[in-house]
């Protein structure tokens, strides 16, 4: 199934303005027909709408939206602000000078709409795909009480410190995996092209093979046979557990269980959620969002269904009165120094800064645990790779090596 991201297209439109002067642009959308009602609703009375055109061999350059063009985004349109520079000529100016076609078409959408009159939380709830509730949430909460700049601020470092999170989460969960992959392959290649070169060598040789050759040959006429099957099956494991993960919300608490209890890593993913929860919520506070409010954000930021869940909870308790450090204690997911850091913030009357503070030091340990993860799978992993490789090298050179004491 095709998601929103894939049905957006670009079009360029001309057309008048509400002045009757000519105007043009491009936009995104899902038909021309939506574009058209799209214009006509910010005043604009479309002449020509058509589809952009995409280049020969994807010579246009990058085009896809990601999560860090839109922290970068957010850095940027902070520093223009700060600076002075008015909302609509900051978007034009990043926009214009963005290298992804695709975030200047977006910037000029969220531009066209403010020109129009639109407030910036309410352009940029329009693209969901790139500007999550959170955000929207603590643009219109900056818009509310005049502090728009100081906000972006916020925003901006809270998207920084989340996309360095996840690029560390995503390092200690891909690099295993990749060198698993590696080794995979060469074995199956190993198998499929080279034993049986060997496979010819021992026919001559009219004696016994030795039991770990006989398994070896016998792996490789096998792989050499149903190869297809072995990849078949493997893509569809792949393609299932994908499609599980997108649709059923009792697998992906499963797998997020599953994950928590693993060795190592699974306290790198406590400590990751940790520092999200508390960064988002500590920059949701300094925005003023009321705490309700703000939990149900938190909930979407935790990257982990089991602490979504937890905070979800949590955020009905408060609602009844309960303060949040109980909450927090009760769920039985947060450290004590958390939980006694967060109840000192709310006796003082800063929890904001509480949080950041906690949010400083599960980043940092995140960073810490990440790096020892790489130093310690690096040995494991080359013994792996020894054990695999040396293995079926070992099993083809042993009937040469009896051979050869034979011959002696």
């Amino acid at each position: 199934m095709a998601t929103a991201q894939e049905k957006m297209d670009t079009f360029i439109w001309e057309g008048k303005d509400a002045k009757g002067q000519s105007t043009q642009g491009e936009t995104t959308g899902k038909s021309i027909a939506l574009v058209k009602a799209e214009l006509r609703r910010q005043g604009i009375n479309p002449t020509k709408v058509r589809k952009k055109s995409k280049p020969l061999f994807g010579g246009g350059g990058k085009t896809k939206v990601t999560p860090a063009d839109i922290s970068i985004f957010s850095r940027q349109l902070a520093t223009m602000m700060d600076s002075g520079v008015p909302l609509v000529q900051s978007f034009d100016i990043i926009g214009k000078g963005h290298e992804n076609k695709g975030m200047s078409t977006l910037l000029a959408s969220v531009k066209n709409d403010i020109e129009g009159g639109t407030t910036l939380s309410e352009a940029l709830s329009k693209h969901p795909m790139y500007f999550d509730e959170l955000f929207c949430n603590l643009v219109h909460a900056g818009e509310q009480a005049g502090i728009l700049d100081s906000i972006l601020d916020k925003i901006a470092t809270y998207k920084e410190k989340t996309e360095a999170i996840k690029a560390k989460i995503k390092k200690a969960m891909t690099y295993p995996i990749a060198i698993m992959v590696v080794a995979f392959i060469i074995t199956v290649i190993l198998l499929i092209f080279v034993i049986p070169q060997f496979e010819q060598l021992f026919s001559g040789f009219g004696a016994d093979l030795p039991a770990m050759t006989k398994m070896v040959v016998a792996m490789s006429k096998w792989m050499q046979e149903y190869w297809w099957a072995l990849f078949g099956g493997i893509g569809i494991g792949i393609k299932v557990l994908l499609e599980a993960k997108k649709r059923s919300k009792a697998f992906n608490i499963f797998l997020d269980k599953y994950l928590l209890k693993m060795p190592v890593i699974g306290a790198i993913l406590h400590k990751a959620a940790i520092a999200r929860y508390a960064r988002t919520l500590s920059t949701m506070f300094a925005a003023g969002v009321p705490l309700v409010e703000a939990m149900e954000s938190v909930a979407g930021a935790v990257g982990n269904v089991v602490y979504k869940e937890a905070v979800l909870k949590m955020k009905d308790e408060v609602s009844t009165g309960t303060q949040i450090n109980v909450a927090m204690k009760q769920s039985n997911l947060f450290p004590h120094m958390v939980v006694q850091m967060t109840a000192i913030g709310e006796e003082a009357g800063s929890v904001d800064a509480m949080l950041a503070k906690v949010a400083d030091f599960y980043e940092a340990e995140v960073d810490d645990a990440v790096d020892n993860l790489t130093a310690l799978l690096e040995p494991m992993i080359m013994a792996f790779l020894g054990i695999v490789i040396g293995g079926l090298v070992i099993a083809m050179y042993l009937p040469i090596f009896q051979m050869g004491k034979v011959v002696g």
